[in-house]
């Protein structure tokens, strides 16, 4: 029986609104090394800390193929697509508890 994996796309959000977008497979917990600062320090540097949007994918290459696709973006369709699911630009996982999945998109 195969496993099934589920790989994300995700764009965090300084209070000033500076973008990142990334991939991973384990949303919560790449959440949570962006907010430590363990990793990126383009995010620790800019205080890049909320989750604003993601989307899930079953397969990897979709999921880089998408990413790739939105650093292609402009700055105006980053924010469209933000405000189409977030308009508030609350932070999706500002339960740290919570699933993935359960965050609603």
């Amino acid at each position: 029986m195969r496993r099934e994996h589920h790989y994300y796309v995700y764009i965090l959000a300084s209070r000033s609104r500076t973008l990142y977008i990334g991939v991973t497979n384990n949303l919560t917990r790449r959440v949570e090394q962006h907010r430590n600062g363990t990793h990126d320090s383009f995010t620790a540097k800019y205080c890049i800390f909320r989750l604003v949007y993601f989307e899930q994918f079953q397969y990897i290459a979709n999921a880089i193929a998408r990413e790739m696709y939105l650093k292609h973006f402009t700055r105006a369709e980053k924010i469209a697509l933000i405000q189409t699911s977030n308009g508030t630009w609350v932070d999706l996982a500002a339960s740290q508890s919570a699933a993935p999945q359960s965050i609603p998109v």
